[in-house]
């Protein structure tokens, strides 16, 4: 294997992992996108960040890109190299819209665009690297693939398939000026939950996949959690509290990813759209990203 190309670009999406009852399963590609340039050099590994984590990410070979493009050519067998990184980064970071994950699979698709037989690292093949590195394929799953997936994991190893999504489905994310990292959310949740909170959550999720199907009348009733929201309302309240309220008031409203950002499985009406502005929250209407990461001509 040989490194075939001196430059590549990448476009990868924001998501949104969980979308409620599905915890650790259901995600959703959102139209916010990192566009990321990776270089091969002869001298030193060098990141340049603009936008979101601009002057807080490592510059060099612990930047989370770089350790994916790394973990990439490793694996097709390919030679390493300096590399030159540009980041225009759109995604927040903390806030539940799976950064991590965008940076991951920004890396191994620009190590798939780089070699010389891009079929050593087929889809399956960078999920399974991503969900190495990233520790679950929820977010990775839409960011490499797009739209909406479920993702588990077997003996095998991490697998993903897309879920038909109806055509209007249009999302609004509700971003807060807080961060919250994953690792913070994780460790409120309770090692065991209650049996009739499993099945709850179960059905829910069957529902949700006719729901985001075209069943939209169903998305409020779908979107039901008692798995993992509400253990971790006291670590990002403001959040749970927006949540809450949103939901009695009838929006499909629920926490995306670990939070503390919300997914609102609707657009919101300006009135309240405008009331949530007011009170700090970025609102954004971001459409879901039908594809996922893809190389870009440079």
């Amino acid at each position: 294997m040989r490194i075939a190309r001196e430059q590549v670009r990448v476009r990868v999406p924001a998501t949104s992992a969980n979308l409620g009852p599905g915890f650790d399963a259901l995600g959703l590609a959102l139209g916010v996108w990192d566009d990321v340039t990776v270089r091969a050099v002869a001298g030193p590994t060098r990141v340049v960040v603009e936008g979101e984590g601009h002057g807080s990410l490592p510059d060099g070979e612990d930047h989370l890109v770089v350790r994916a493009v790394r973990a990439g050519l490793e694996m097709a067998g390919a030679p390493q190299a300096g590399l030159e990184l540009h980041c225009r980064n759109a995604v927040p970071h903390g806030r539940g819209m799976g950064s991590s994950a965008a940076a991951v699979v920004a890396g191994l698709v620009a190590a798939r665009g780089l070699i010389s037989d891009q079929s050593a690292l087929d889809d399956d093949t960078l999920l399974g690297l991503a969900t190495e590195l990233e520790g679950h394929p929820d977010n990775a799953a839409p960011a490499l693939l797009g739209g909406a997936t479920t993702s588990w994991v077997d003996a095998e190893g991490p697998h993903a398939v897309a879920i038909p999504i109806a055509a209007g489905l249009r999302p609004t994310v509700l971003v807060p000026q807080e961060t919250l990292t994953t690792s913070s959310a994780r460790r409120v949740l309770p090692r065991q939950v209650p049996f009739d909170d499993a099945a709850h959550n179960v059905a829910r999720v069957a529902l949700l996949v006719l729901a985001l199907g075209g069943r939209t009348d169903l998305l409020l009733a779908a979107t039901e959690d008692r798995l993992h929201q509400d253990y971790r309302a006291d670590v990002m309240r403001p959040t749970a509290d927006a949540v809450r309220a949103l939901r009695d008031a009838g929006w499909p409203a629920v926490v995306s990813g670990a939070g503390p950002s919300i997914l609102v499985l609707e657009p919101l009406d300006r009135a309240t759209g405008d009331a949530l502005a007011a009170h700090g929250w970025q609102v954004l209407d971001p459409g879901v990203a039908p594809d996922g990461a893809h190389l870009i001509d440079t």
